[in-house]
């Protein structure tokens, strides 16, 4: 952690590399030799100093479908002792053709039903798998069962709770948390519209009204500032370029935390970007 001269801070976050059975072992350039070795599913950019932050920033990359998966929402995770629920948005950086997410459901489901097809294994046709390329975005809410495809690299801003409710598993020998998922589930299907953000494109990705964050896509090609509002912090994830903020240097693959005004620096460019600051 760091402050300029003014007594503004910043931070960048240090890269925590995640071993996971559907992870990758050939890595993106940037992360490639830090993970050389290990079948790589997630990159989390985490505080040195151990704090209670709001928000976590995430790679993931993945070469086998995720779990199908809920996560519980804010009163929920409370009531089992967590500091808060877990709500996340996914950006889609790179996908093999014919990649897909799932996101809600087919048709509605009783709690009944569920149950029985995460136990013989049908659950997966009840998925509504989407057909994905880069650009896209999808907002999770609190109680959405999902699953991240196979053969899909993509940045995800979350709440920051390690809280999961693994509900079908395609017969990996892993736990599941069976009567905690089916409680907290959506048992429908998904009703948000995608958004588009082509890479290169910039614009608002999700507001603070309808997330616990908000999150824009920026693209620069010349030096900016950004003012951070009084109170706030903000989550700068760069997906291309190079520069300082504040003297301080960031590149692709970083992710910093920072409060107040922000003078940005271009030293290699043009920057995408993701900013992102909790309600």
């Amino acid at each position: 952690m760091a402050t300029d001269s003014d007594g503004i801070l910043m931070q960048k976050f240090t890269p925590h590399y995640v071993e996971k059975p559907w992870g990758r072992t050939d890595l993106p350039p940037i992360f490639a030799a830090a993970g050389a070795g290990r079948q790589i599913g997630e990159v989390w950019f985490e505080d040195a100093d151990g704090r209670d932050l709001p928000l976590l920033v995430k790679y993931i990359f993945t070469s086998d479908r995720l779990s199908i998966q809920v996560h519980p929402n804010d009163a929920q995770a409370v009531a089992k002792g967590l500091p808060r629920g877990k709500e996340e948005i996914w950006y889609i950086l790179d996908c093999e053709p014919g990649a897909t997410l799932g996101i809600g459901l087919t048709a509605p489901m009783t709690p009944d039903q569920f149950r029985a097809a995460a136990q013989d294994g049908s659950l997966e046709q009840w998925i509504d798998w989407k057909p994905v390329k880069p650009g896209d975005c999808y907002f999770i809410p609190a109680g959405t069962v999902h699953a991240i495809g196979a053969g899909i690299t993509l940045a995800e801003i979350q709440q920051n709770v390690d809280v999961t409710y693994r509900l079908y598993d395609y017969g990996r020998p892993r736990e599941l948390h069976l009567d905690d998922g089916v409680a907290v589930s959506r048992l429908t299907p998904y009703d948000r519209a995608l958004s588009e953000a082509p890479l290169g494109s910039e614009g608002r990705l999700i507001g603070a009204d309808e997330a616990p964050f908000s999150l824009d896509l920026v693209q620069w090609t010349e030096d900016q500032s950004v003012t951070v509002p009084d109170g706030k912090q903000l989550w700068f994830t760069p997906l291309s370029g190079a520069g300082t903020v504040n003297g301080l240097a960031w590149e692709k693959g970083d992710c910093l935390l920072l409060e107040g005004d922000c003078a940005f620096t271009l030293t290699a460019g043009p920057i995408l970007a993701l900013l992102a600051i909790p309600r």
